[in-house]
């Protein structure tokens, strides 16, 4: 890892919705070291500043790609960045998934809007080995059905994908409508041999997390992706601190066991 950006040009990019867009990277010069899937970098776009983006996209997937949502200088300038453009990417950091302790377990994995892109290369992974894992679910909610990123790839996967489900309708939706913890009635899992993985805004990976273990998912076998203010992503900083946890080291990927307690404490 280094403070010190490393230049990386965009060599393929998808508008996935109105405000979000993936950007595929290539080193210019050296490389960074293999992400691990749900790590994060921080993402440089030049005069405006950094942010920590978690990366969708892994060597072993295609390559290092972030998924981008505009809300704020920075991430408007790297979802205006065309191929060829250059930015500065550092990491990587943090704690990623543990694919391995669901081997031989089903798998239960939950996304909530954007946060199904930290989640897409653990997916890819479990899918391209399905001998390894028992049945897989993957449920995935969003706002609206323009929210939804990566449609078509997600179409692919019919037979692991339970359901999708939306807040909001729109007109030629046909799909389901609602939080997406009611699409967990209709996995297919048994709790007790199950490991889970969730990422999504904060409200939907309490409301997710509360549930699997209602249902008898060991606390210490469902997997979140906290998210904090990450402003050095080295642990030096402490923006991130989220009671004695330190996000970008010691997260942002957390057992809900450790998660539980901090999250349930408003003031945090």
């Amino acid at each position: 890892m280094t403070a010190v950006p490393v230049p990386h040009r965009v060599v393929a990019r998808r508008a996935e919705t109105a405000d979000t867009v993936t950007l595929r990277f290539e080193p210019v010069g050296r490389a960074l070291p293999d992400f691990l899937p749900g790590q994060f970098a921080m993402v440089h776009s030049f005069g405006r500043g950094e942010i920590p983006v978690s990366v969708s996209s892994v060597r072993a997937t295609g390559g290092l790609a972030h998924t981008v949502r505009s809300v704020g200088a920075v991430s408007a300038g790297l979802c205006a960045a065309r191929v060829g453009d250059v930015v500065g990417i550092r990491g990587p950091y943090g704690t990623g998934w543990e694919p391995q302790r669901a081997r031989g377990r089903d798998v239960v994995i939950v996304a909530g809007g954007i946060g199904f892109a930290p989640l897409r290369p653990l997916i890819l992974g479990v899918l391209a080995a399905p001998a390894a894992y028992g049945r897989v679910n993957v449920l995935i909610g969003a706002r609206t059905p323009s929210d939804l990123i990566a449609r078509a790839e997600v179409a692919s996967w019919a037979t692991a994908c339970t359901g999708v489900t939306v807040d909001r309708p729109e007109p030629h939706w046909r799909g389901d409508v609602g939080m997406v913890t009611q699409l967990l009635g209709r996995a297919h899992f048994e709790p007790e041999t199950t490991t889970a993985f969730v990422c999504g805004p904060e409200p939907m990976i309490r409301a997710t997390a509360r549930e699997l273990a209602h249902l008898g998912v060991p606390r210490d076998r469902i997997q979140v992706s906290l998210e904090r203010n990450m402003r050095c992503a080295t642990g030096h900083c402490g923006h991130c601190q989220l009671g004695g946890l330190l996000v970008c080291r010691a997260g942002p990927v957390v057992d809900w066991s450790r998660a539980e307690p901090l999250l349930s404490v408003r003031e945090l």
